[in-house]
């Protein structure tokens, strides 16, 4: 008998999730059952527990992932060959509010961190200086000039000094041009960075005049301005501009702060067939410890949600927010098909690979990060959260794209949970949580904890608390994330119009 056993999720599941490779032949188990392979099936795939005959729905989480193409025997491998989604189109929606689930609480887990208290309320968990150009032609000014006011300014009370590239801010027109405006703005308010220098060209669409507009909610102590066709030497006035904002930076310093000023955003990247067993949950159990503290969590990738937004819907706080939901999942629709695309055309081919067969199947893994709260808000892009509690941010499935969007929105930590690995960090701390032990096992330079050790055994209750510590541990400086050591850390803003 194979030592790999088979995880049903749900009583009503007639799939199950292999958890180590199996060759055809193979007698496996699962729960009391025994069943035999009739071929090769991958770890993290699925395999049928009973016959399914064709045209009937293939169910996991306890709901319907598609449906079979062929008729499929009980031991064989279930995946794209044999198994189609059930979406198409748009759908209409009606509110059926659901009550959220309590989490128990564990009464040691700590409910304060140490951050930094910003003039305006705001709290960071870093004391940065950032350097945001308005326009892609000085991306490699703003890198030298990072790299020259790191130098000499980090430390004494200084995190770093950090710039983000990107190609956008010129020949961008509407609300294209809005959209990157409004993503560094977002990233201009972070409380992370006690100072900002804003480093423009001067001949752009998004020149500083410009850009001003969107930046009348940040505090004016925290920003410096340089176009650079308006000096003679952008380096020397630069560094003069980056050390009036270090010595402002000086003035702030870590003092004891309630848990409920932290917002956590929460993503998933190279999803595998674990995703939504191991990791996806995991966070999910530790937005809501969160959430129950006062805190603050944003879910994203809203083509990720495509198949299982009515879970997210029916939790939404009341008829307003659930009106919001549908608004933010249709327009994403119209998005697509506004450009002539499959709504449905995920998930990726490493998804596949992992195991991931529909688009059902993956968001009903993905919305697991969102755990059980009610639904409070729905953030356009670029949007500040503001009410405490689960709130949904609009933006694409990319990682870079979406992570970002949670940045703007203010997350000072994302929770990052990966079945295929990724070396990519945010403009904050990115907790890299991994679905399978092979993978935390292999690439330690990139996994900050491992979710894995929930299929040999360990308990999700007693590993949520454990990851809940190391994320009040981070906020408060104690603990570096692997992003932040390895120093990457990327932004990219959302494109959706016309390039000059």
């Amino acid at each position: 008998m194979c030592a790999a056993k088979i995880l049903r999720i749900h009583d009503h599941d007639n799939v199950g999730v292999v958890t180590e490779s199996i060759s055809k032949g193979d007698v496996v188990t699962f729960s009391d059952e025994i069943l035999q392979a009739t071929e090769d099936i991958l770890r993290g795939h699925k395999i049928a527990l009973v016959d399914i005959p064709e045209g009937t729905n293939i169910v996991k989480y306890g709901y319907p992932i598609g449906h079979a193409t062929q008729y499929i025997a009980k031991g064989e491998w279930v995946h794209t060959h044999n198994v189609q989604t059930n979406l198409s189109g748009k759908t209409d929606y009606a509110y059926h509010p659901v009550k959220p689930i309590a989490t128990p609480q564990k009464s040691d887990l700590p409910t304060s961190f140490e951050g930094y208290v910003r003039p305006n309320g705001e709290v960071g968990i870093r004391n940065e200086i950032w350097i945001l150009n308005t326009v892609g032609c000085v991306n490699k000014a703003a890198e030298a000039l990072a790299r020259m006011a790191d130098s000499e300014l980090r430390g004494d009370g200084v995190d770093g000094v950090y710039h983000f590239a990107h190609p956008y801010g010129c020949s961008q027109l509407g609300d294209d041009l809005t959209y990157t405006q409004k993503a560094l703005a977002g990233l201009a308010r972070h409380p992370n960075a006690a100072g900002v220098l804003i480093l423009g060209l001067g001949c752009e669409n998004n020149r500083i005049s410009s850009f001003r507009p969107f930046l009348q909610d940040v505090p004016e102590e925290k920003l410096r301005f340089l176009a650079l066709q308006d000096v003679d030497d952008e380096f020397e006035e630069g560094m003069r501009l980056l050390r009036e904002l270090a010595d402002y930076a000086r003035t702030f310093q870590r003092q004891r702060v309630p848990v409920a000023r932290l917002k956590v955003g929460l993503k998933c990247g190279g999803s595998d067939g674990f995703s939504g067993i191991t990791a996806n949950p995991l966070v999910g159990r530790v937005s809501d410890i969160l959430v129950a503290n006062g805190g603050t969590t944003l879910l994203t990738e809203v083509p990720e949600m495509f198949g299982a937004e009515t879970i997210l819907m029916n939790r939404a706080i009341n008829d307003t927010v659930f009106q919001n939901v549908v608004s933010l999942i249709n327009d994403f629709k119209d998005y697509y098909t506004r450009h002539g695309q499959v709504i449905y055309e995920n998930p990726s081919p490493g998804n596949k690979d992992g195991g991931i067969t529909t688009l059902e199947e993956k968001s009903l893994g993905c919305t697991q990060k969102g755990g059980t709260a009610s639904v409070v808000d729905v953030l356009p892009y670029g949007t500040r959260a503001t009410t405490p509690g689960l709130n949904l941010v609009q933006a694409p499935g990319n990682d870079m794209v979406s992570v970002t969007a949670l940045v703007a929105a203010g997350a000072h930590i994302v929770l990052f949970t990966t079945g295929r690995g990724t070396p990519m960090g945010a403009a904050v701390p990115t907790v890299k949580i991994s679905t399978n032990t092979p993978l935390y096992e292999r690439k330690k330079n990139w996994i900050d904890f491992n979710a894995g050790t929930l299929l040999t055994g360990d308990d999700m209750d007693t590993l949520a608390a454990e990851l809940y510590r190391r994320v009040v541990d981070i906020a408060s400086g104690i603990v570096q994330t692997r992003n932040e050591r390895n120093g990457f850390r990327e932004i990219a803003i959302f494109k959706d119009g016309v390039t000059l």
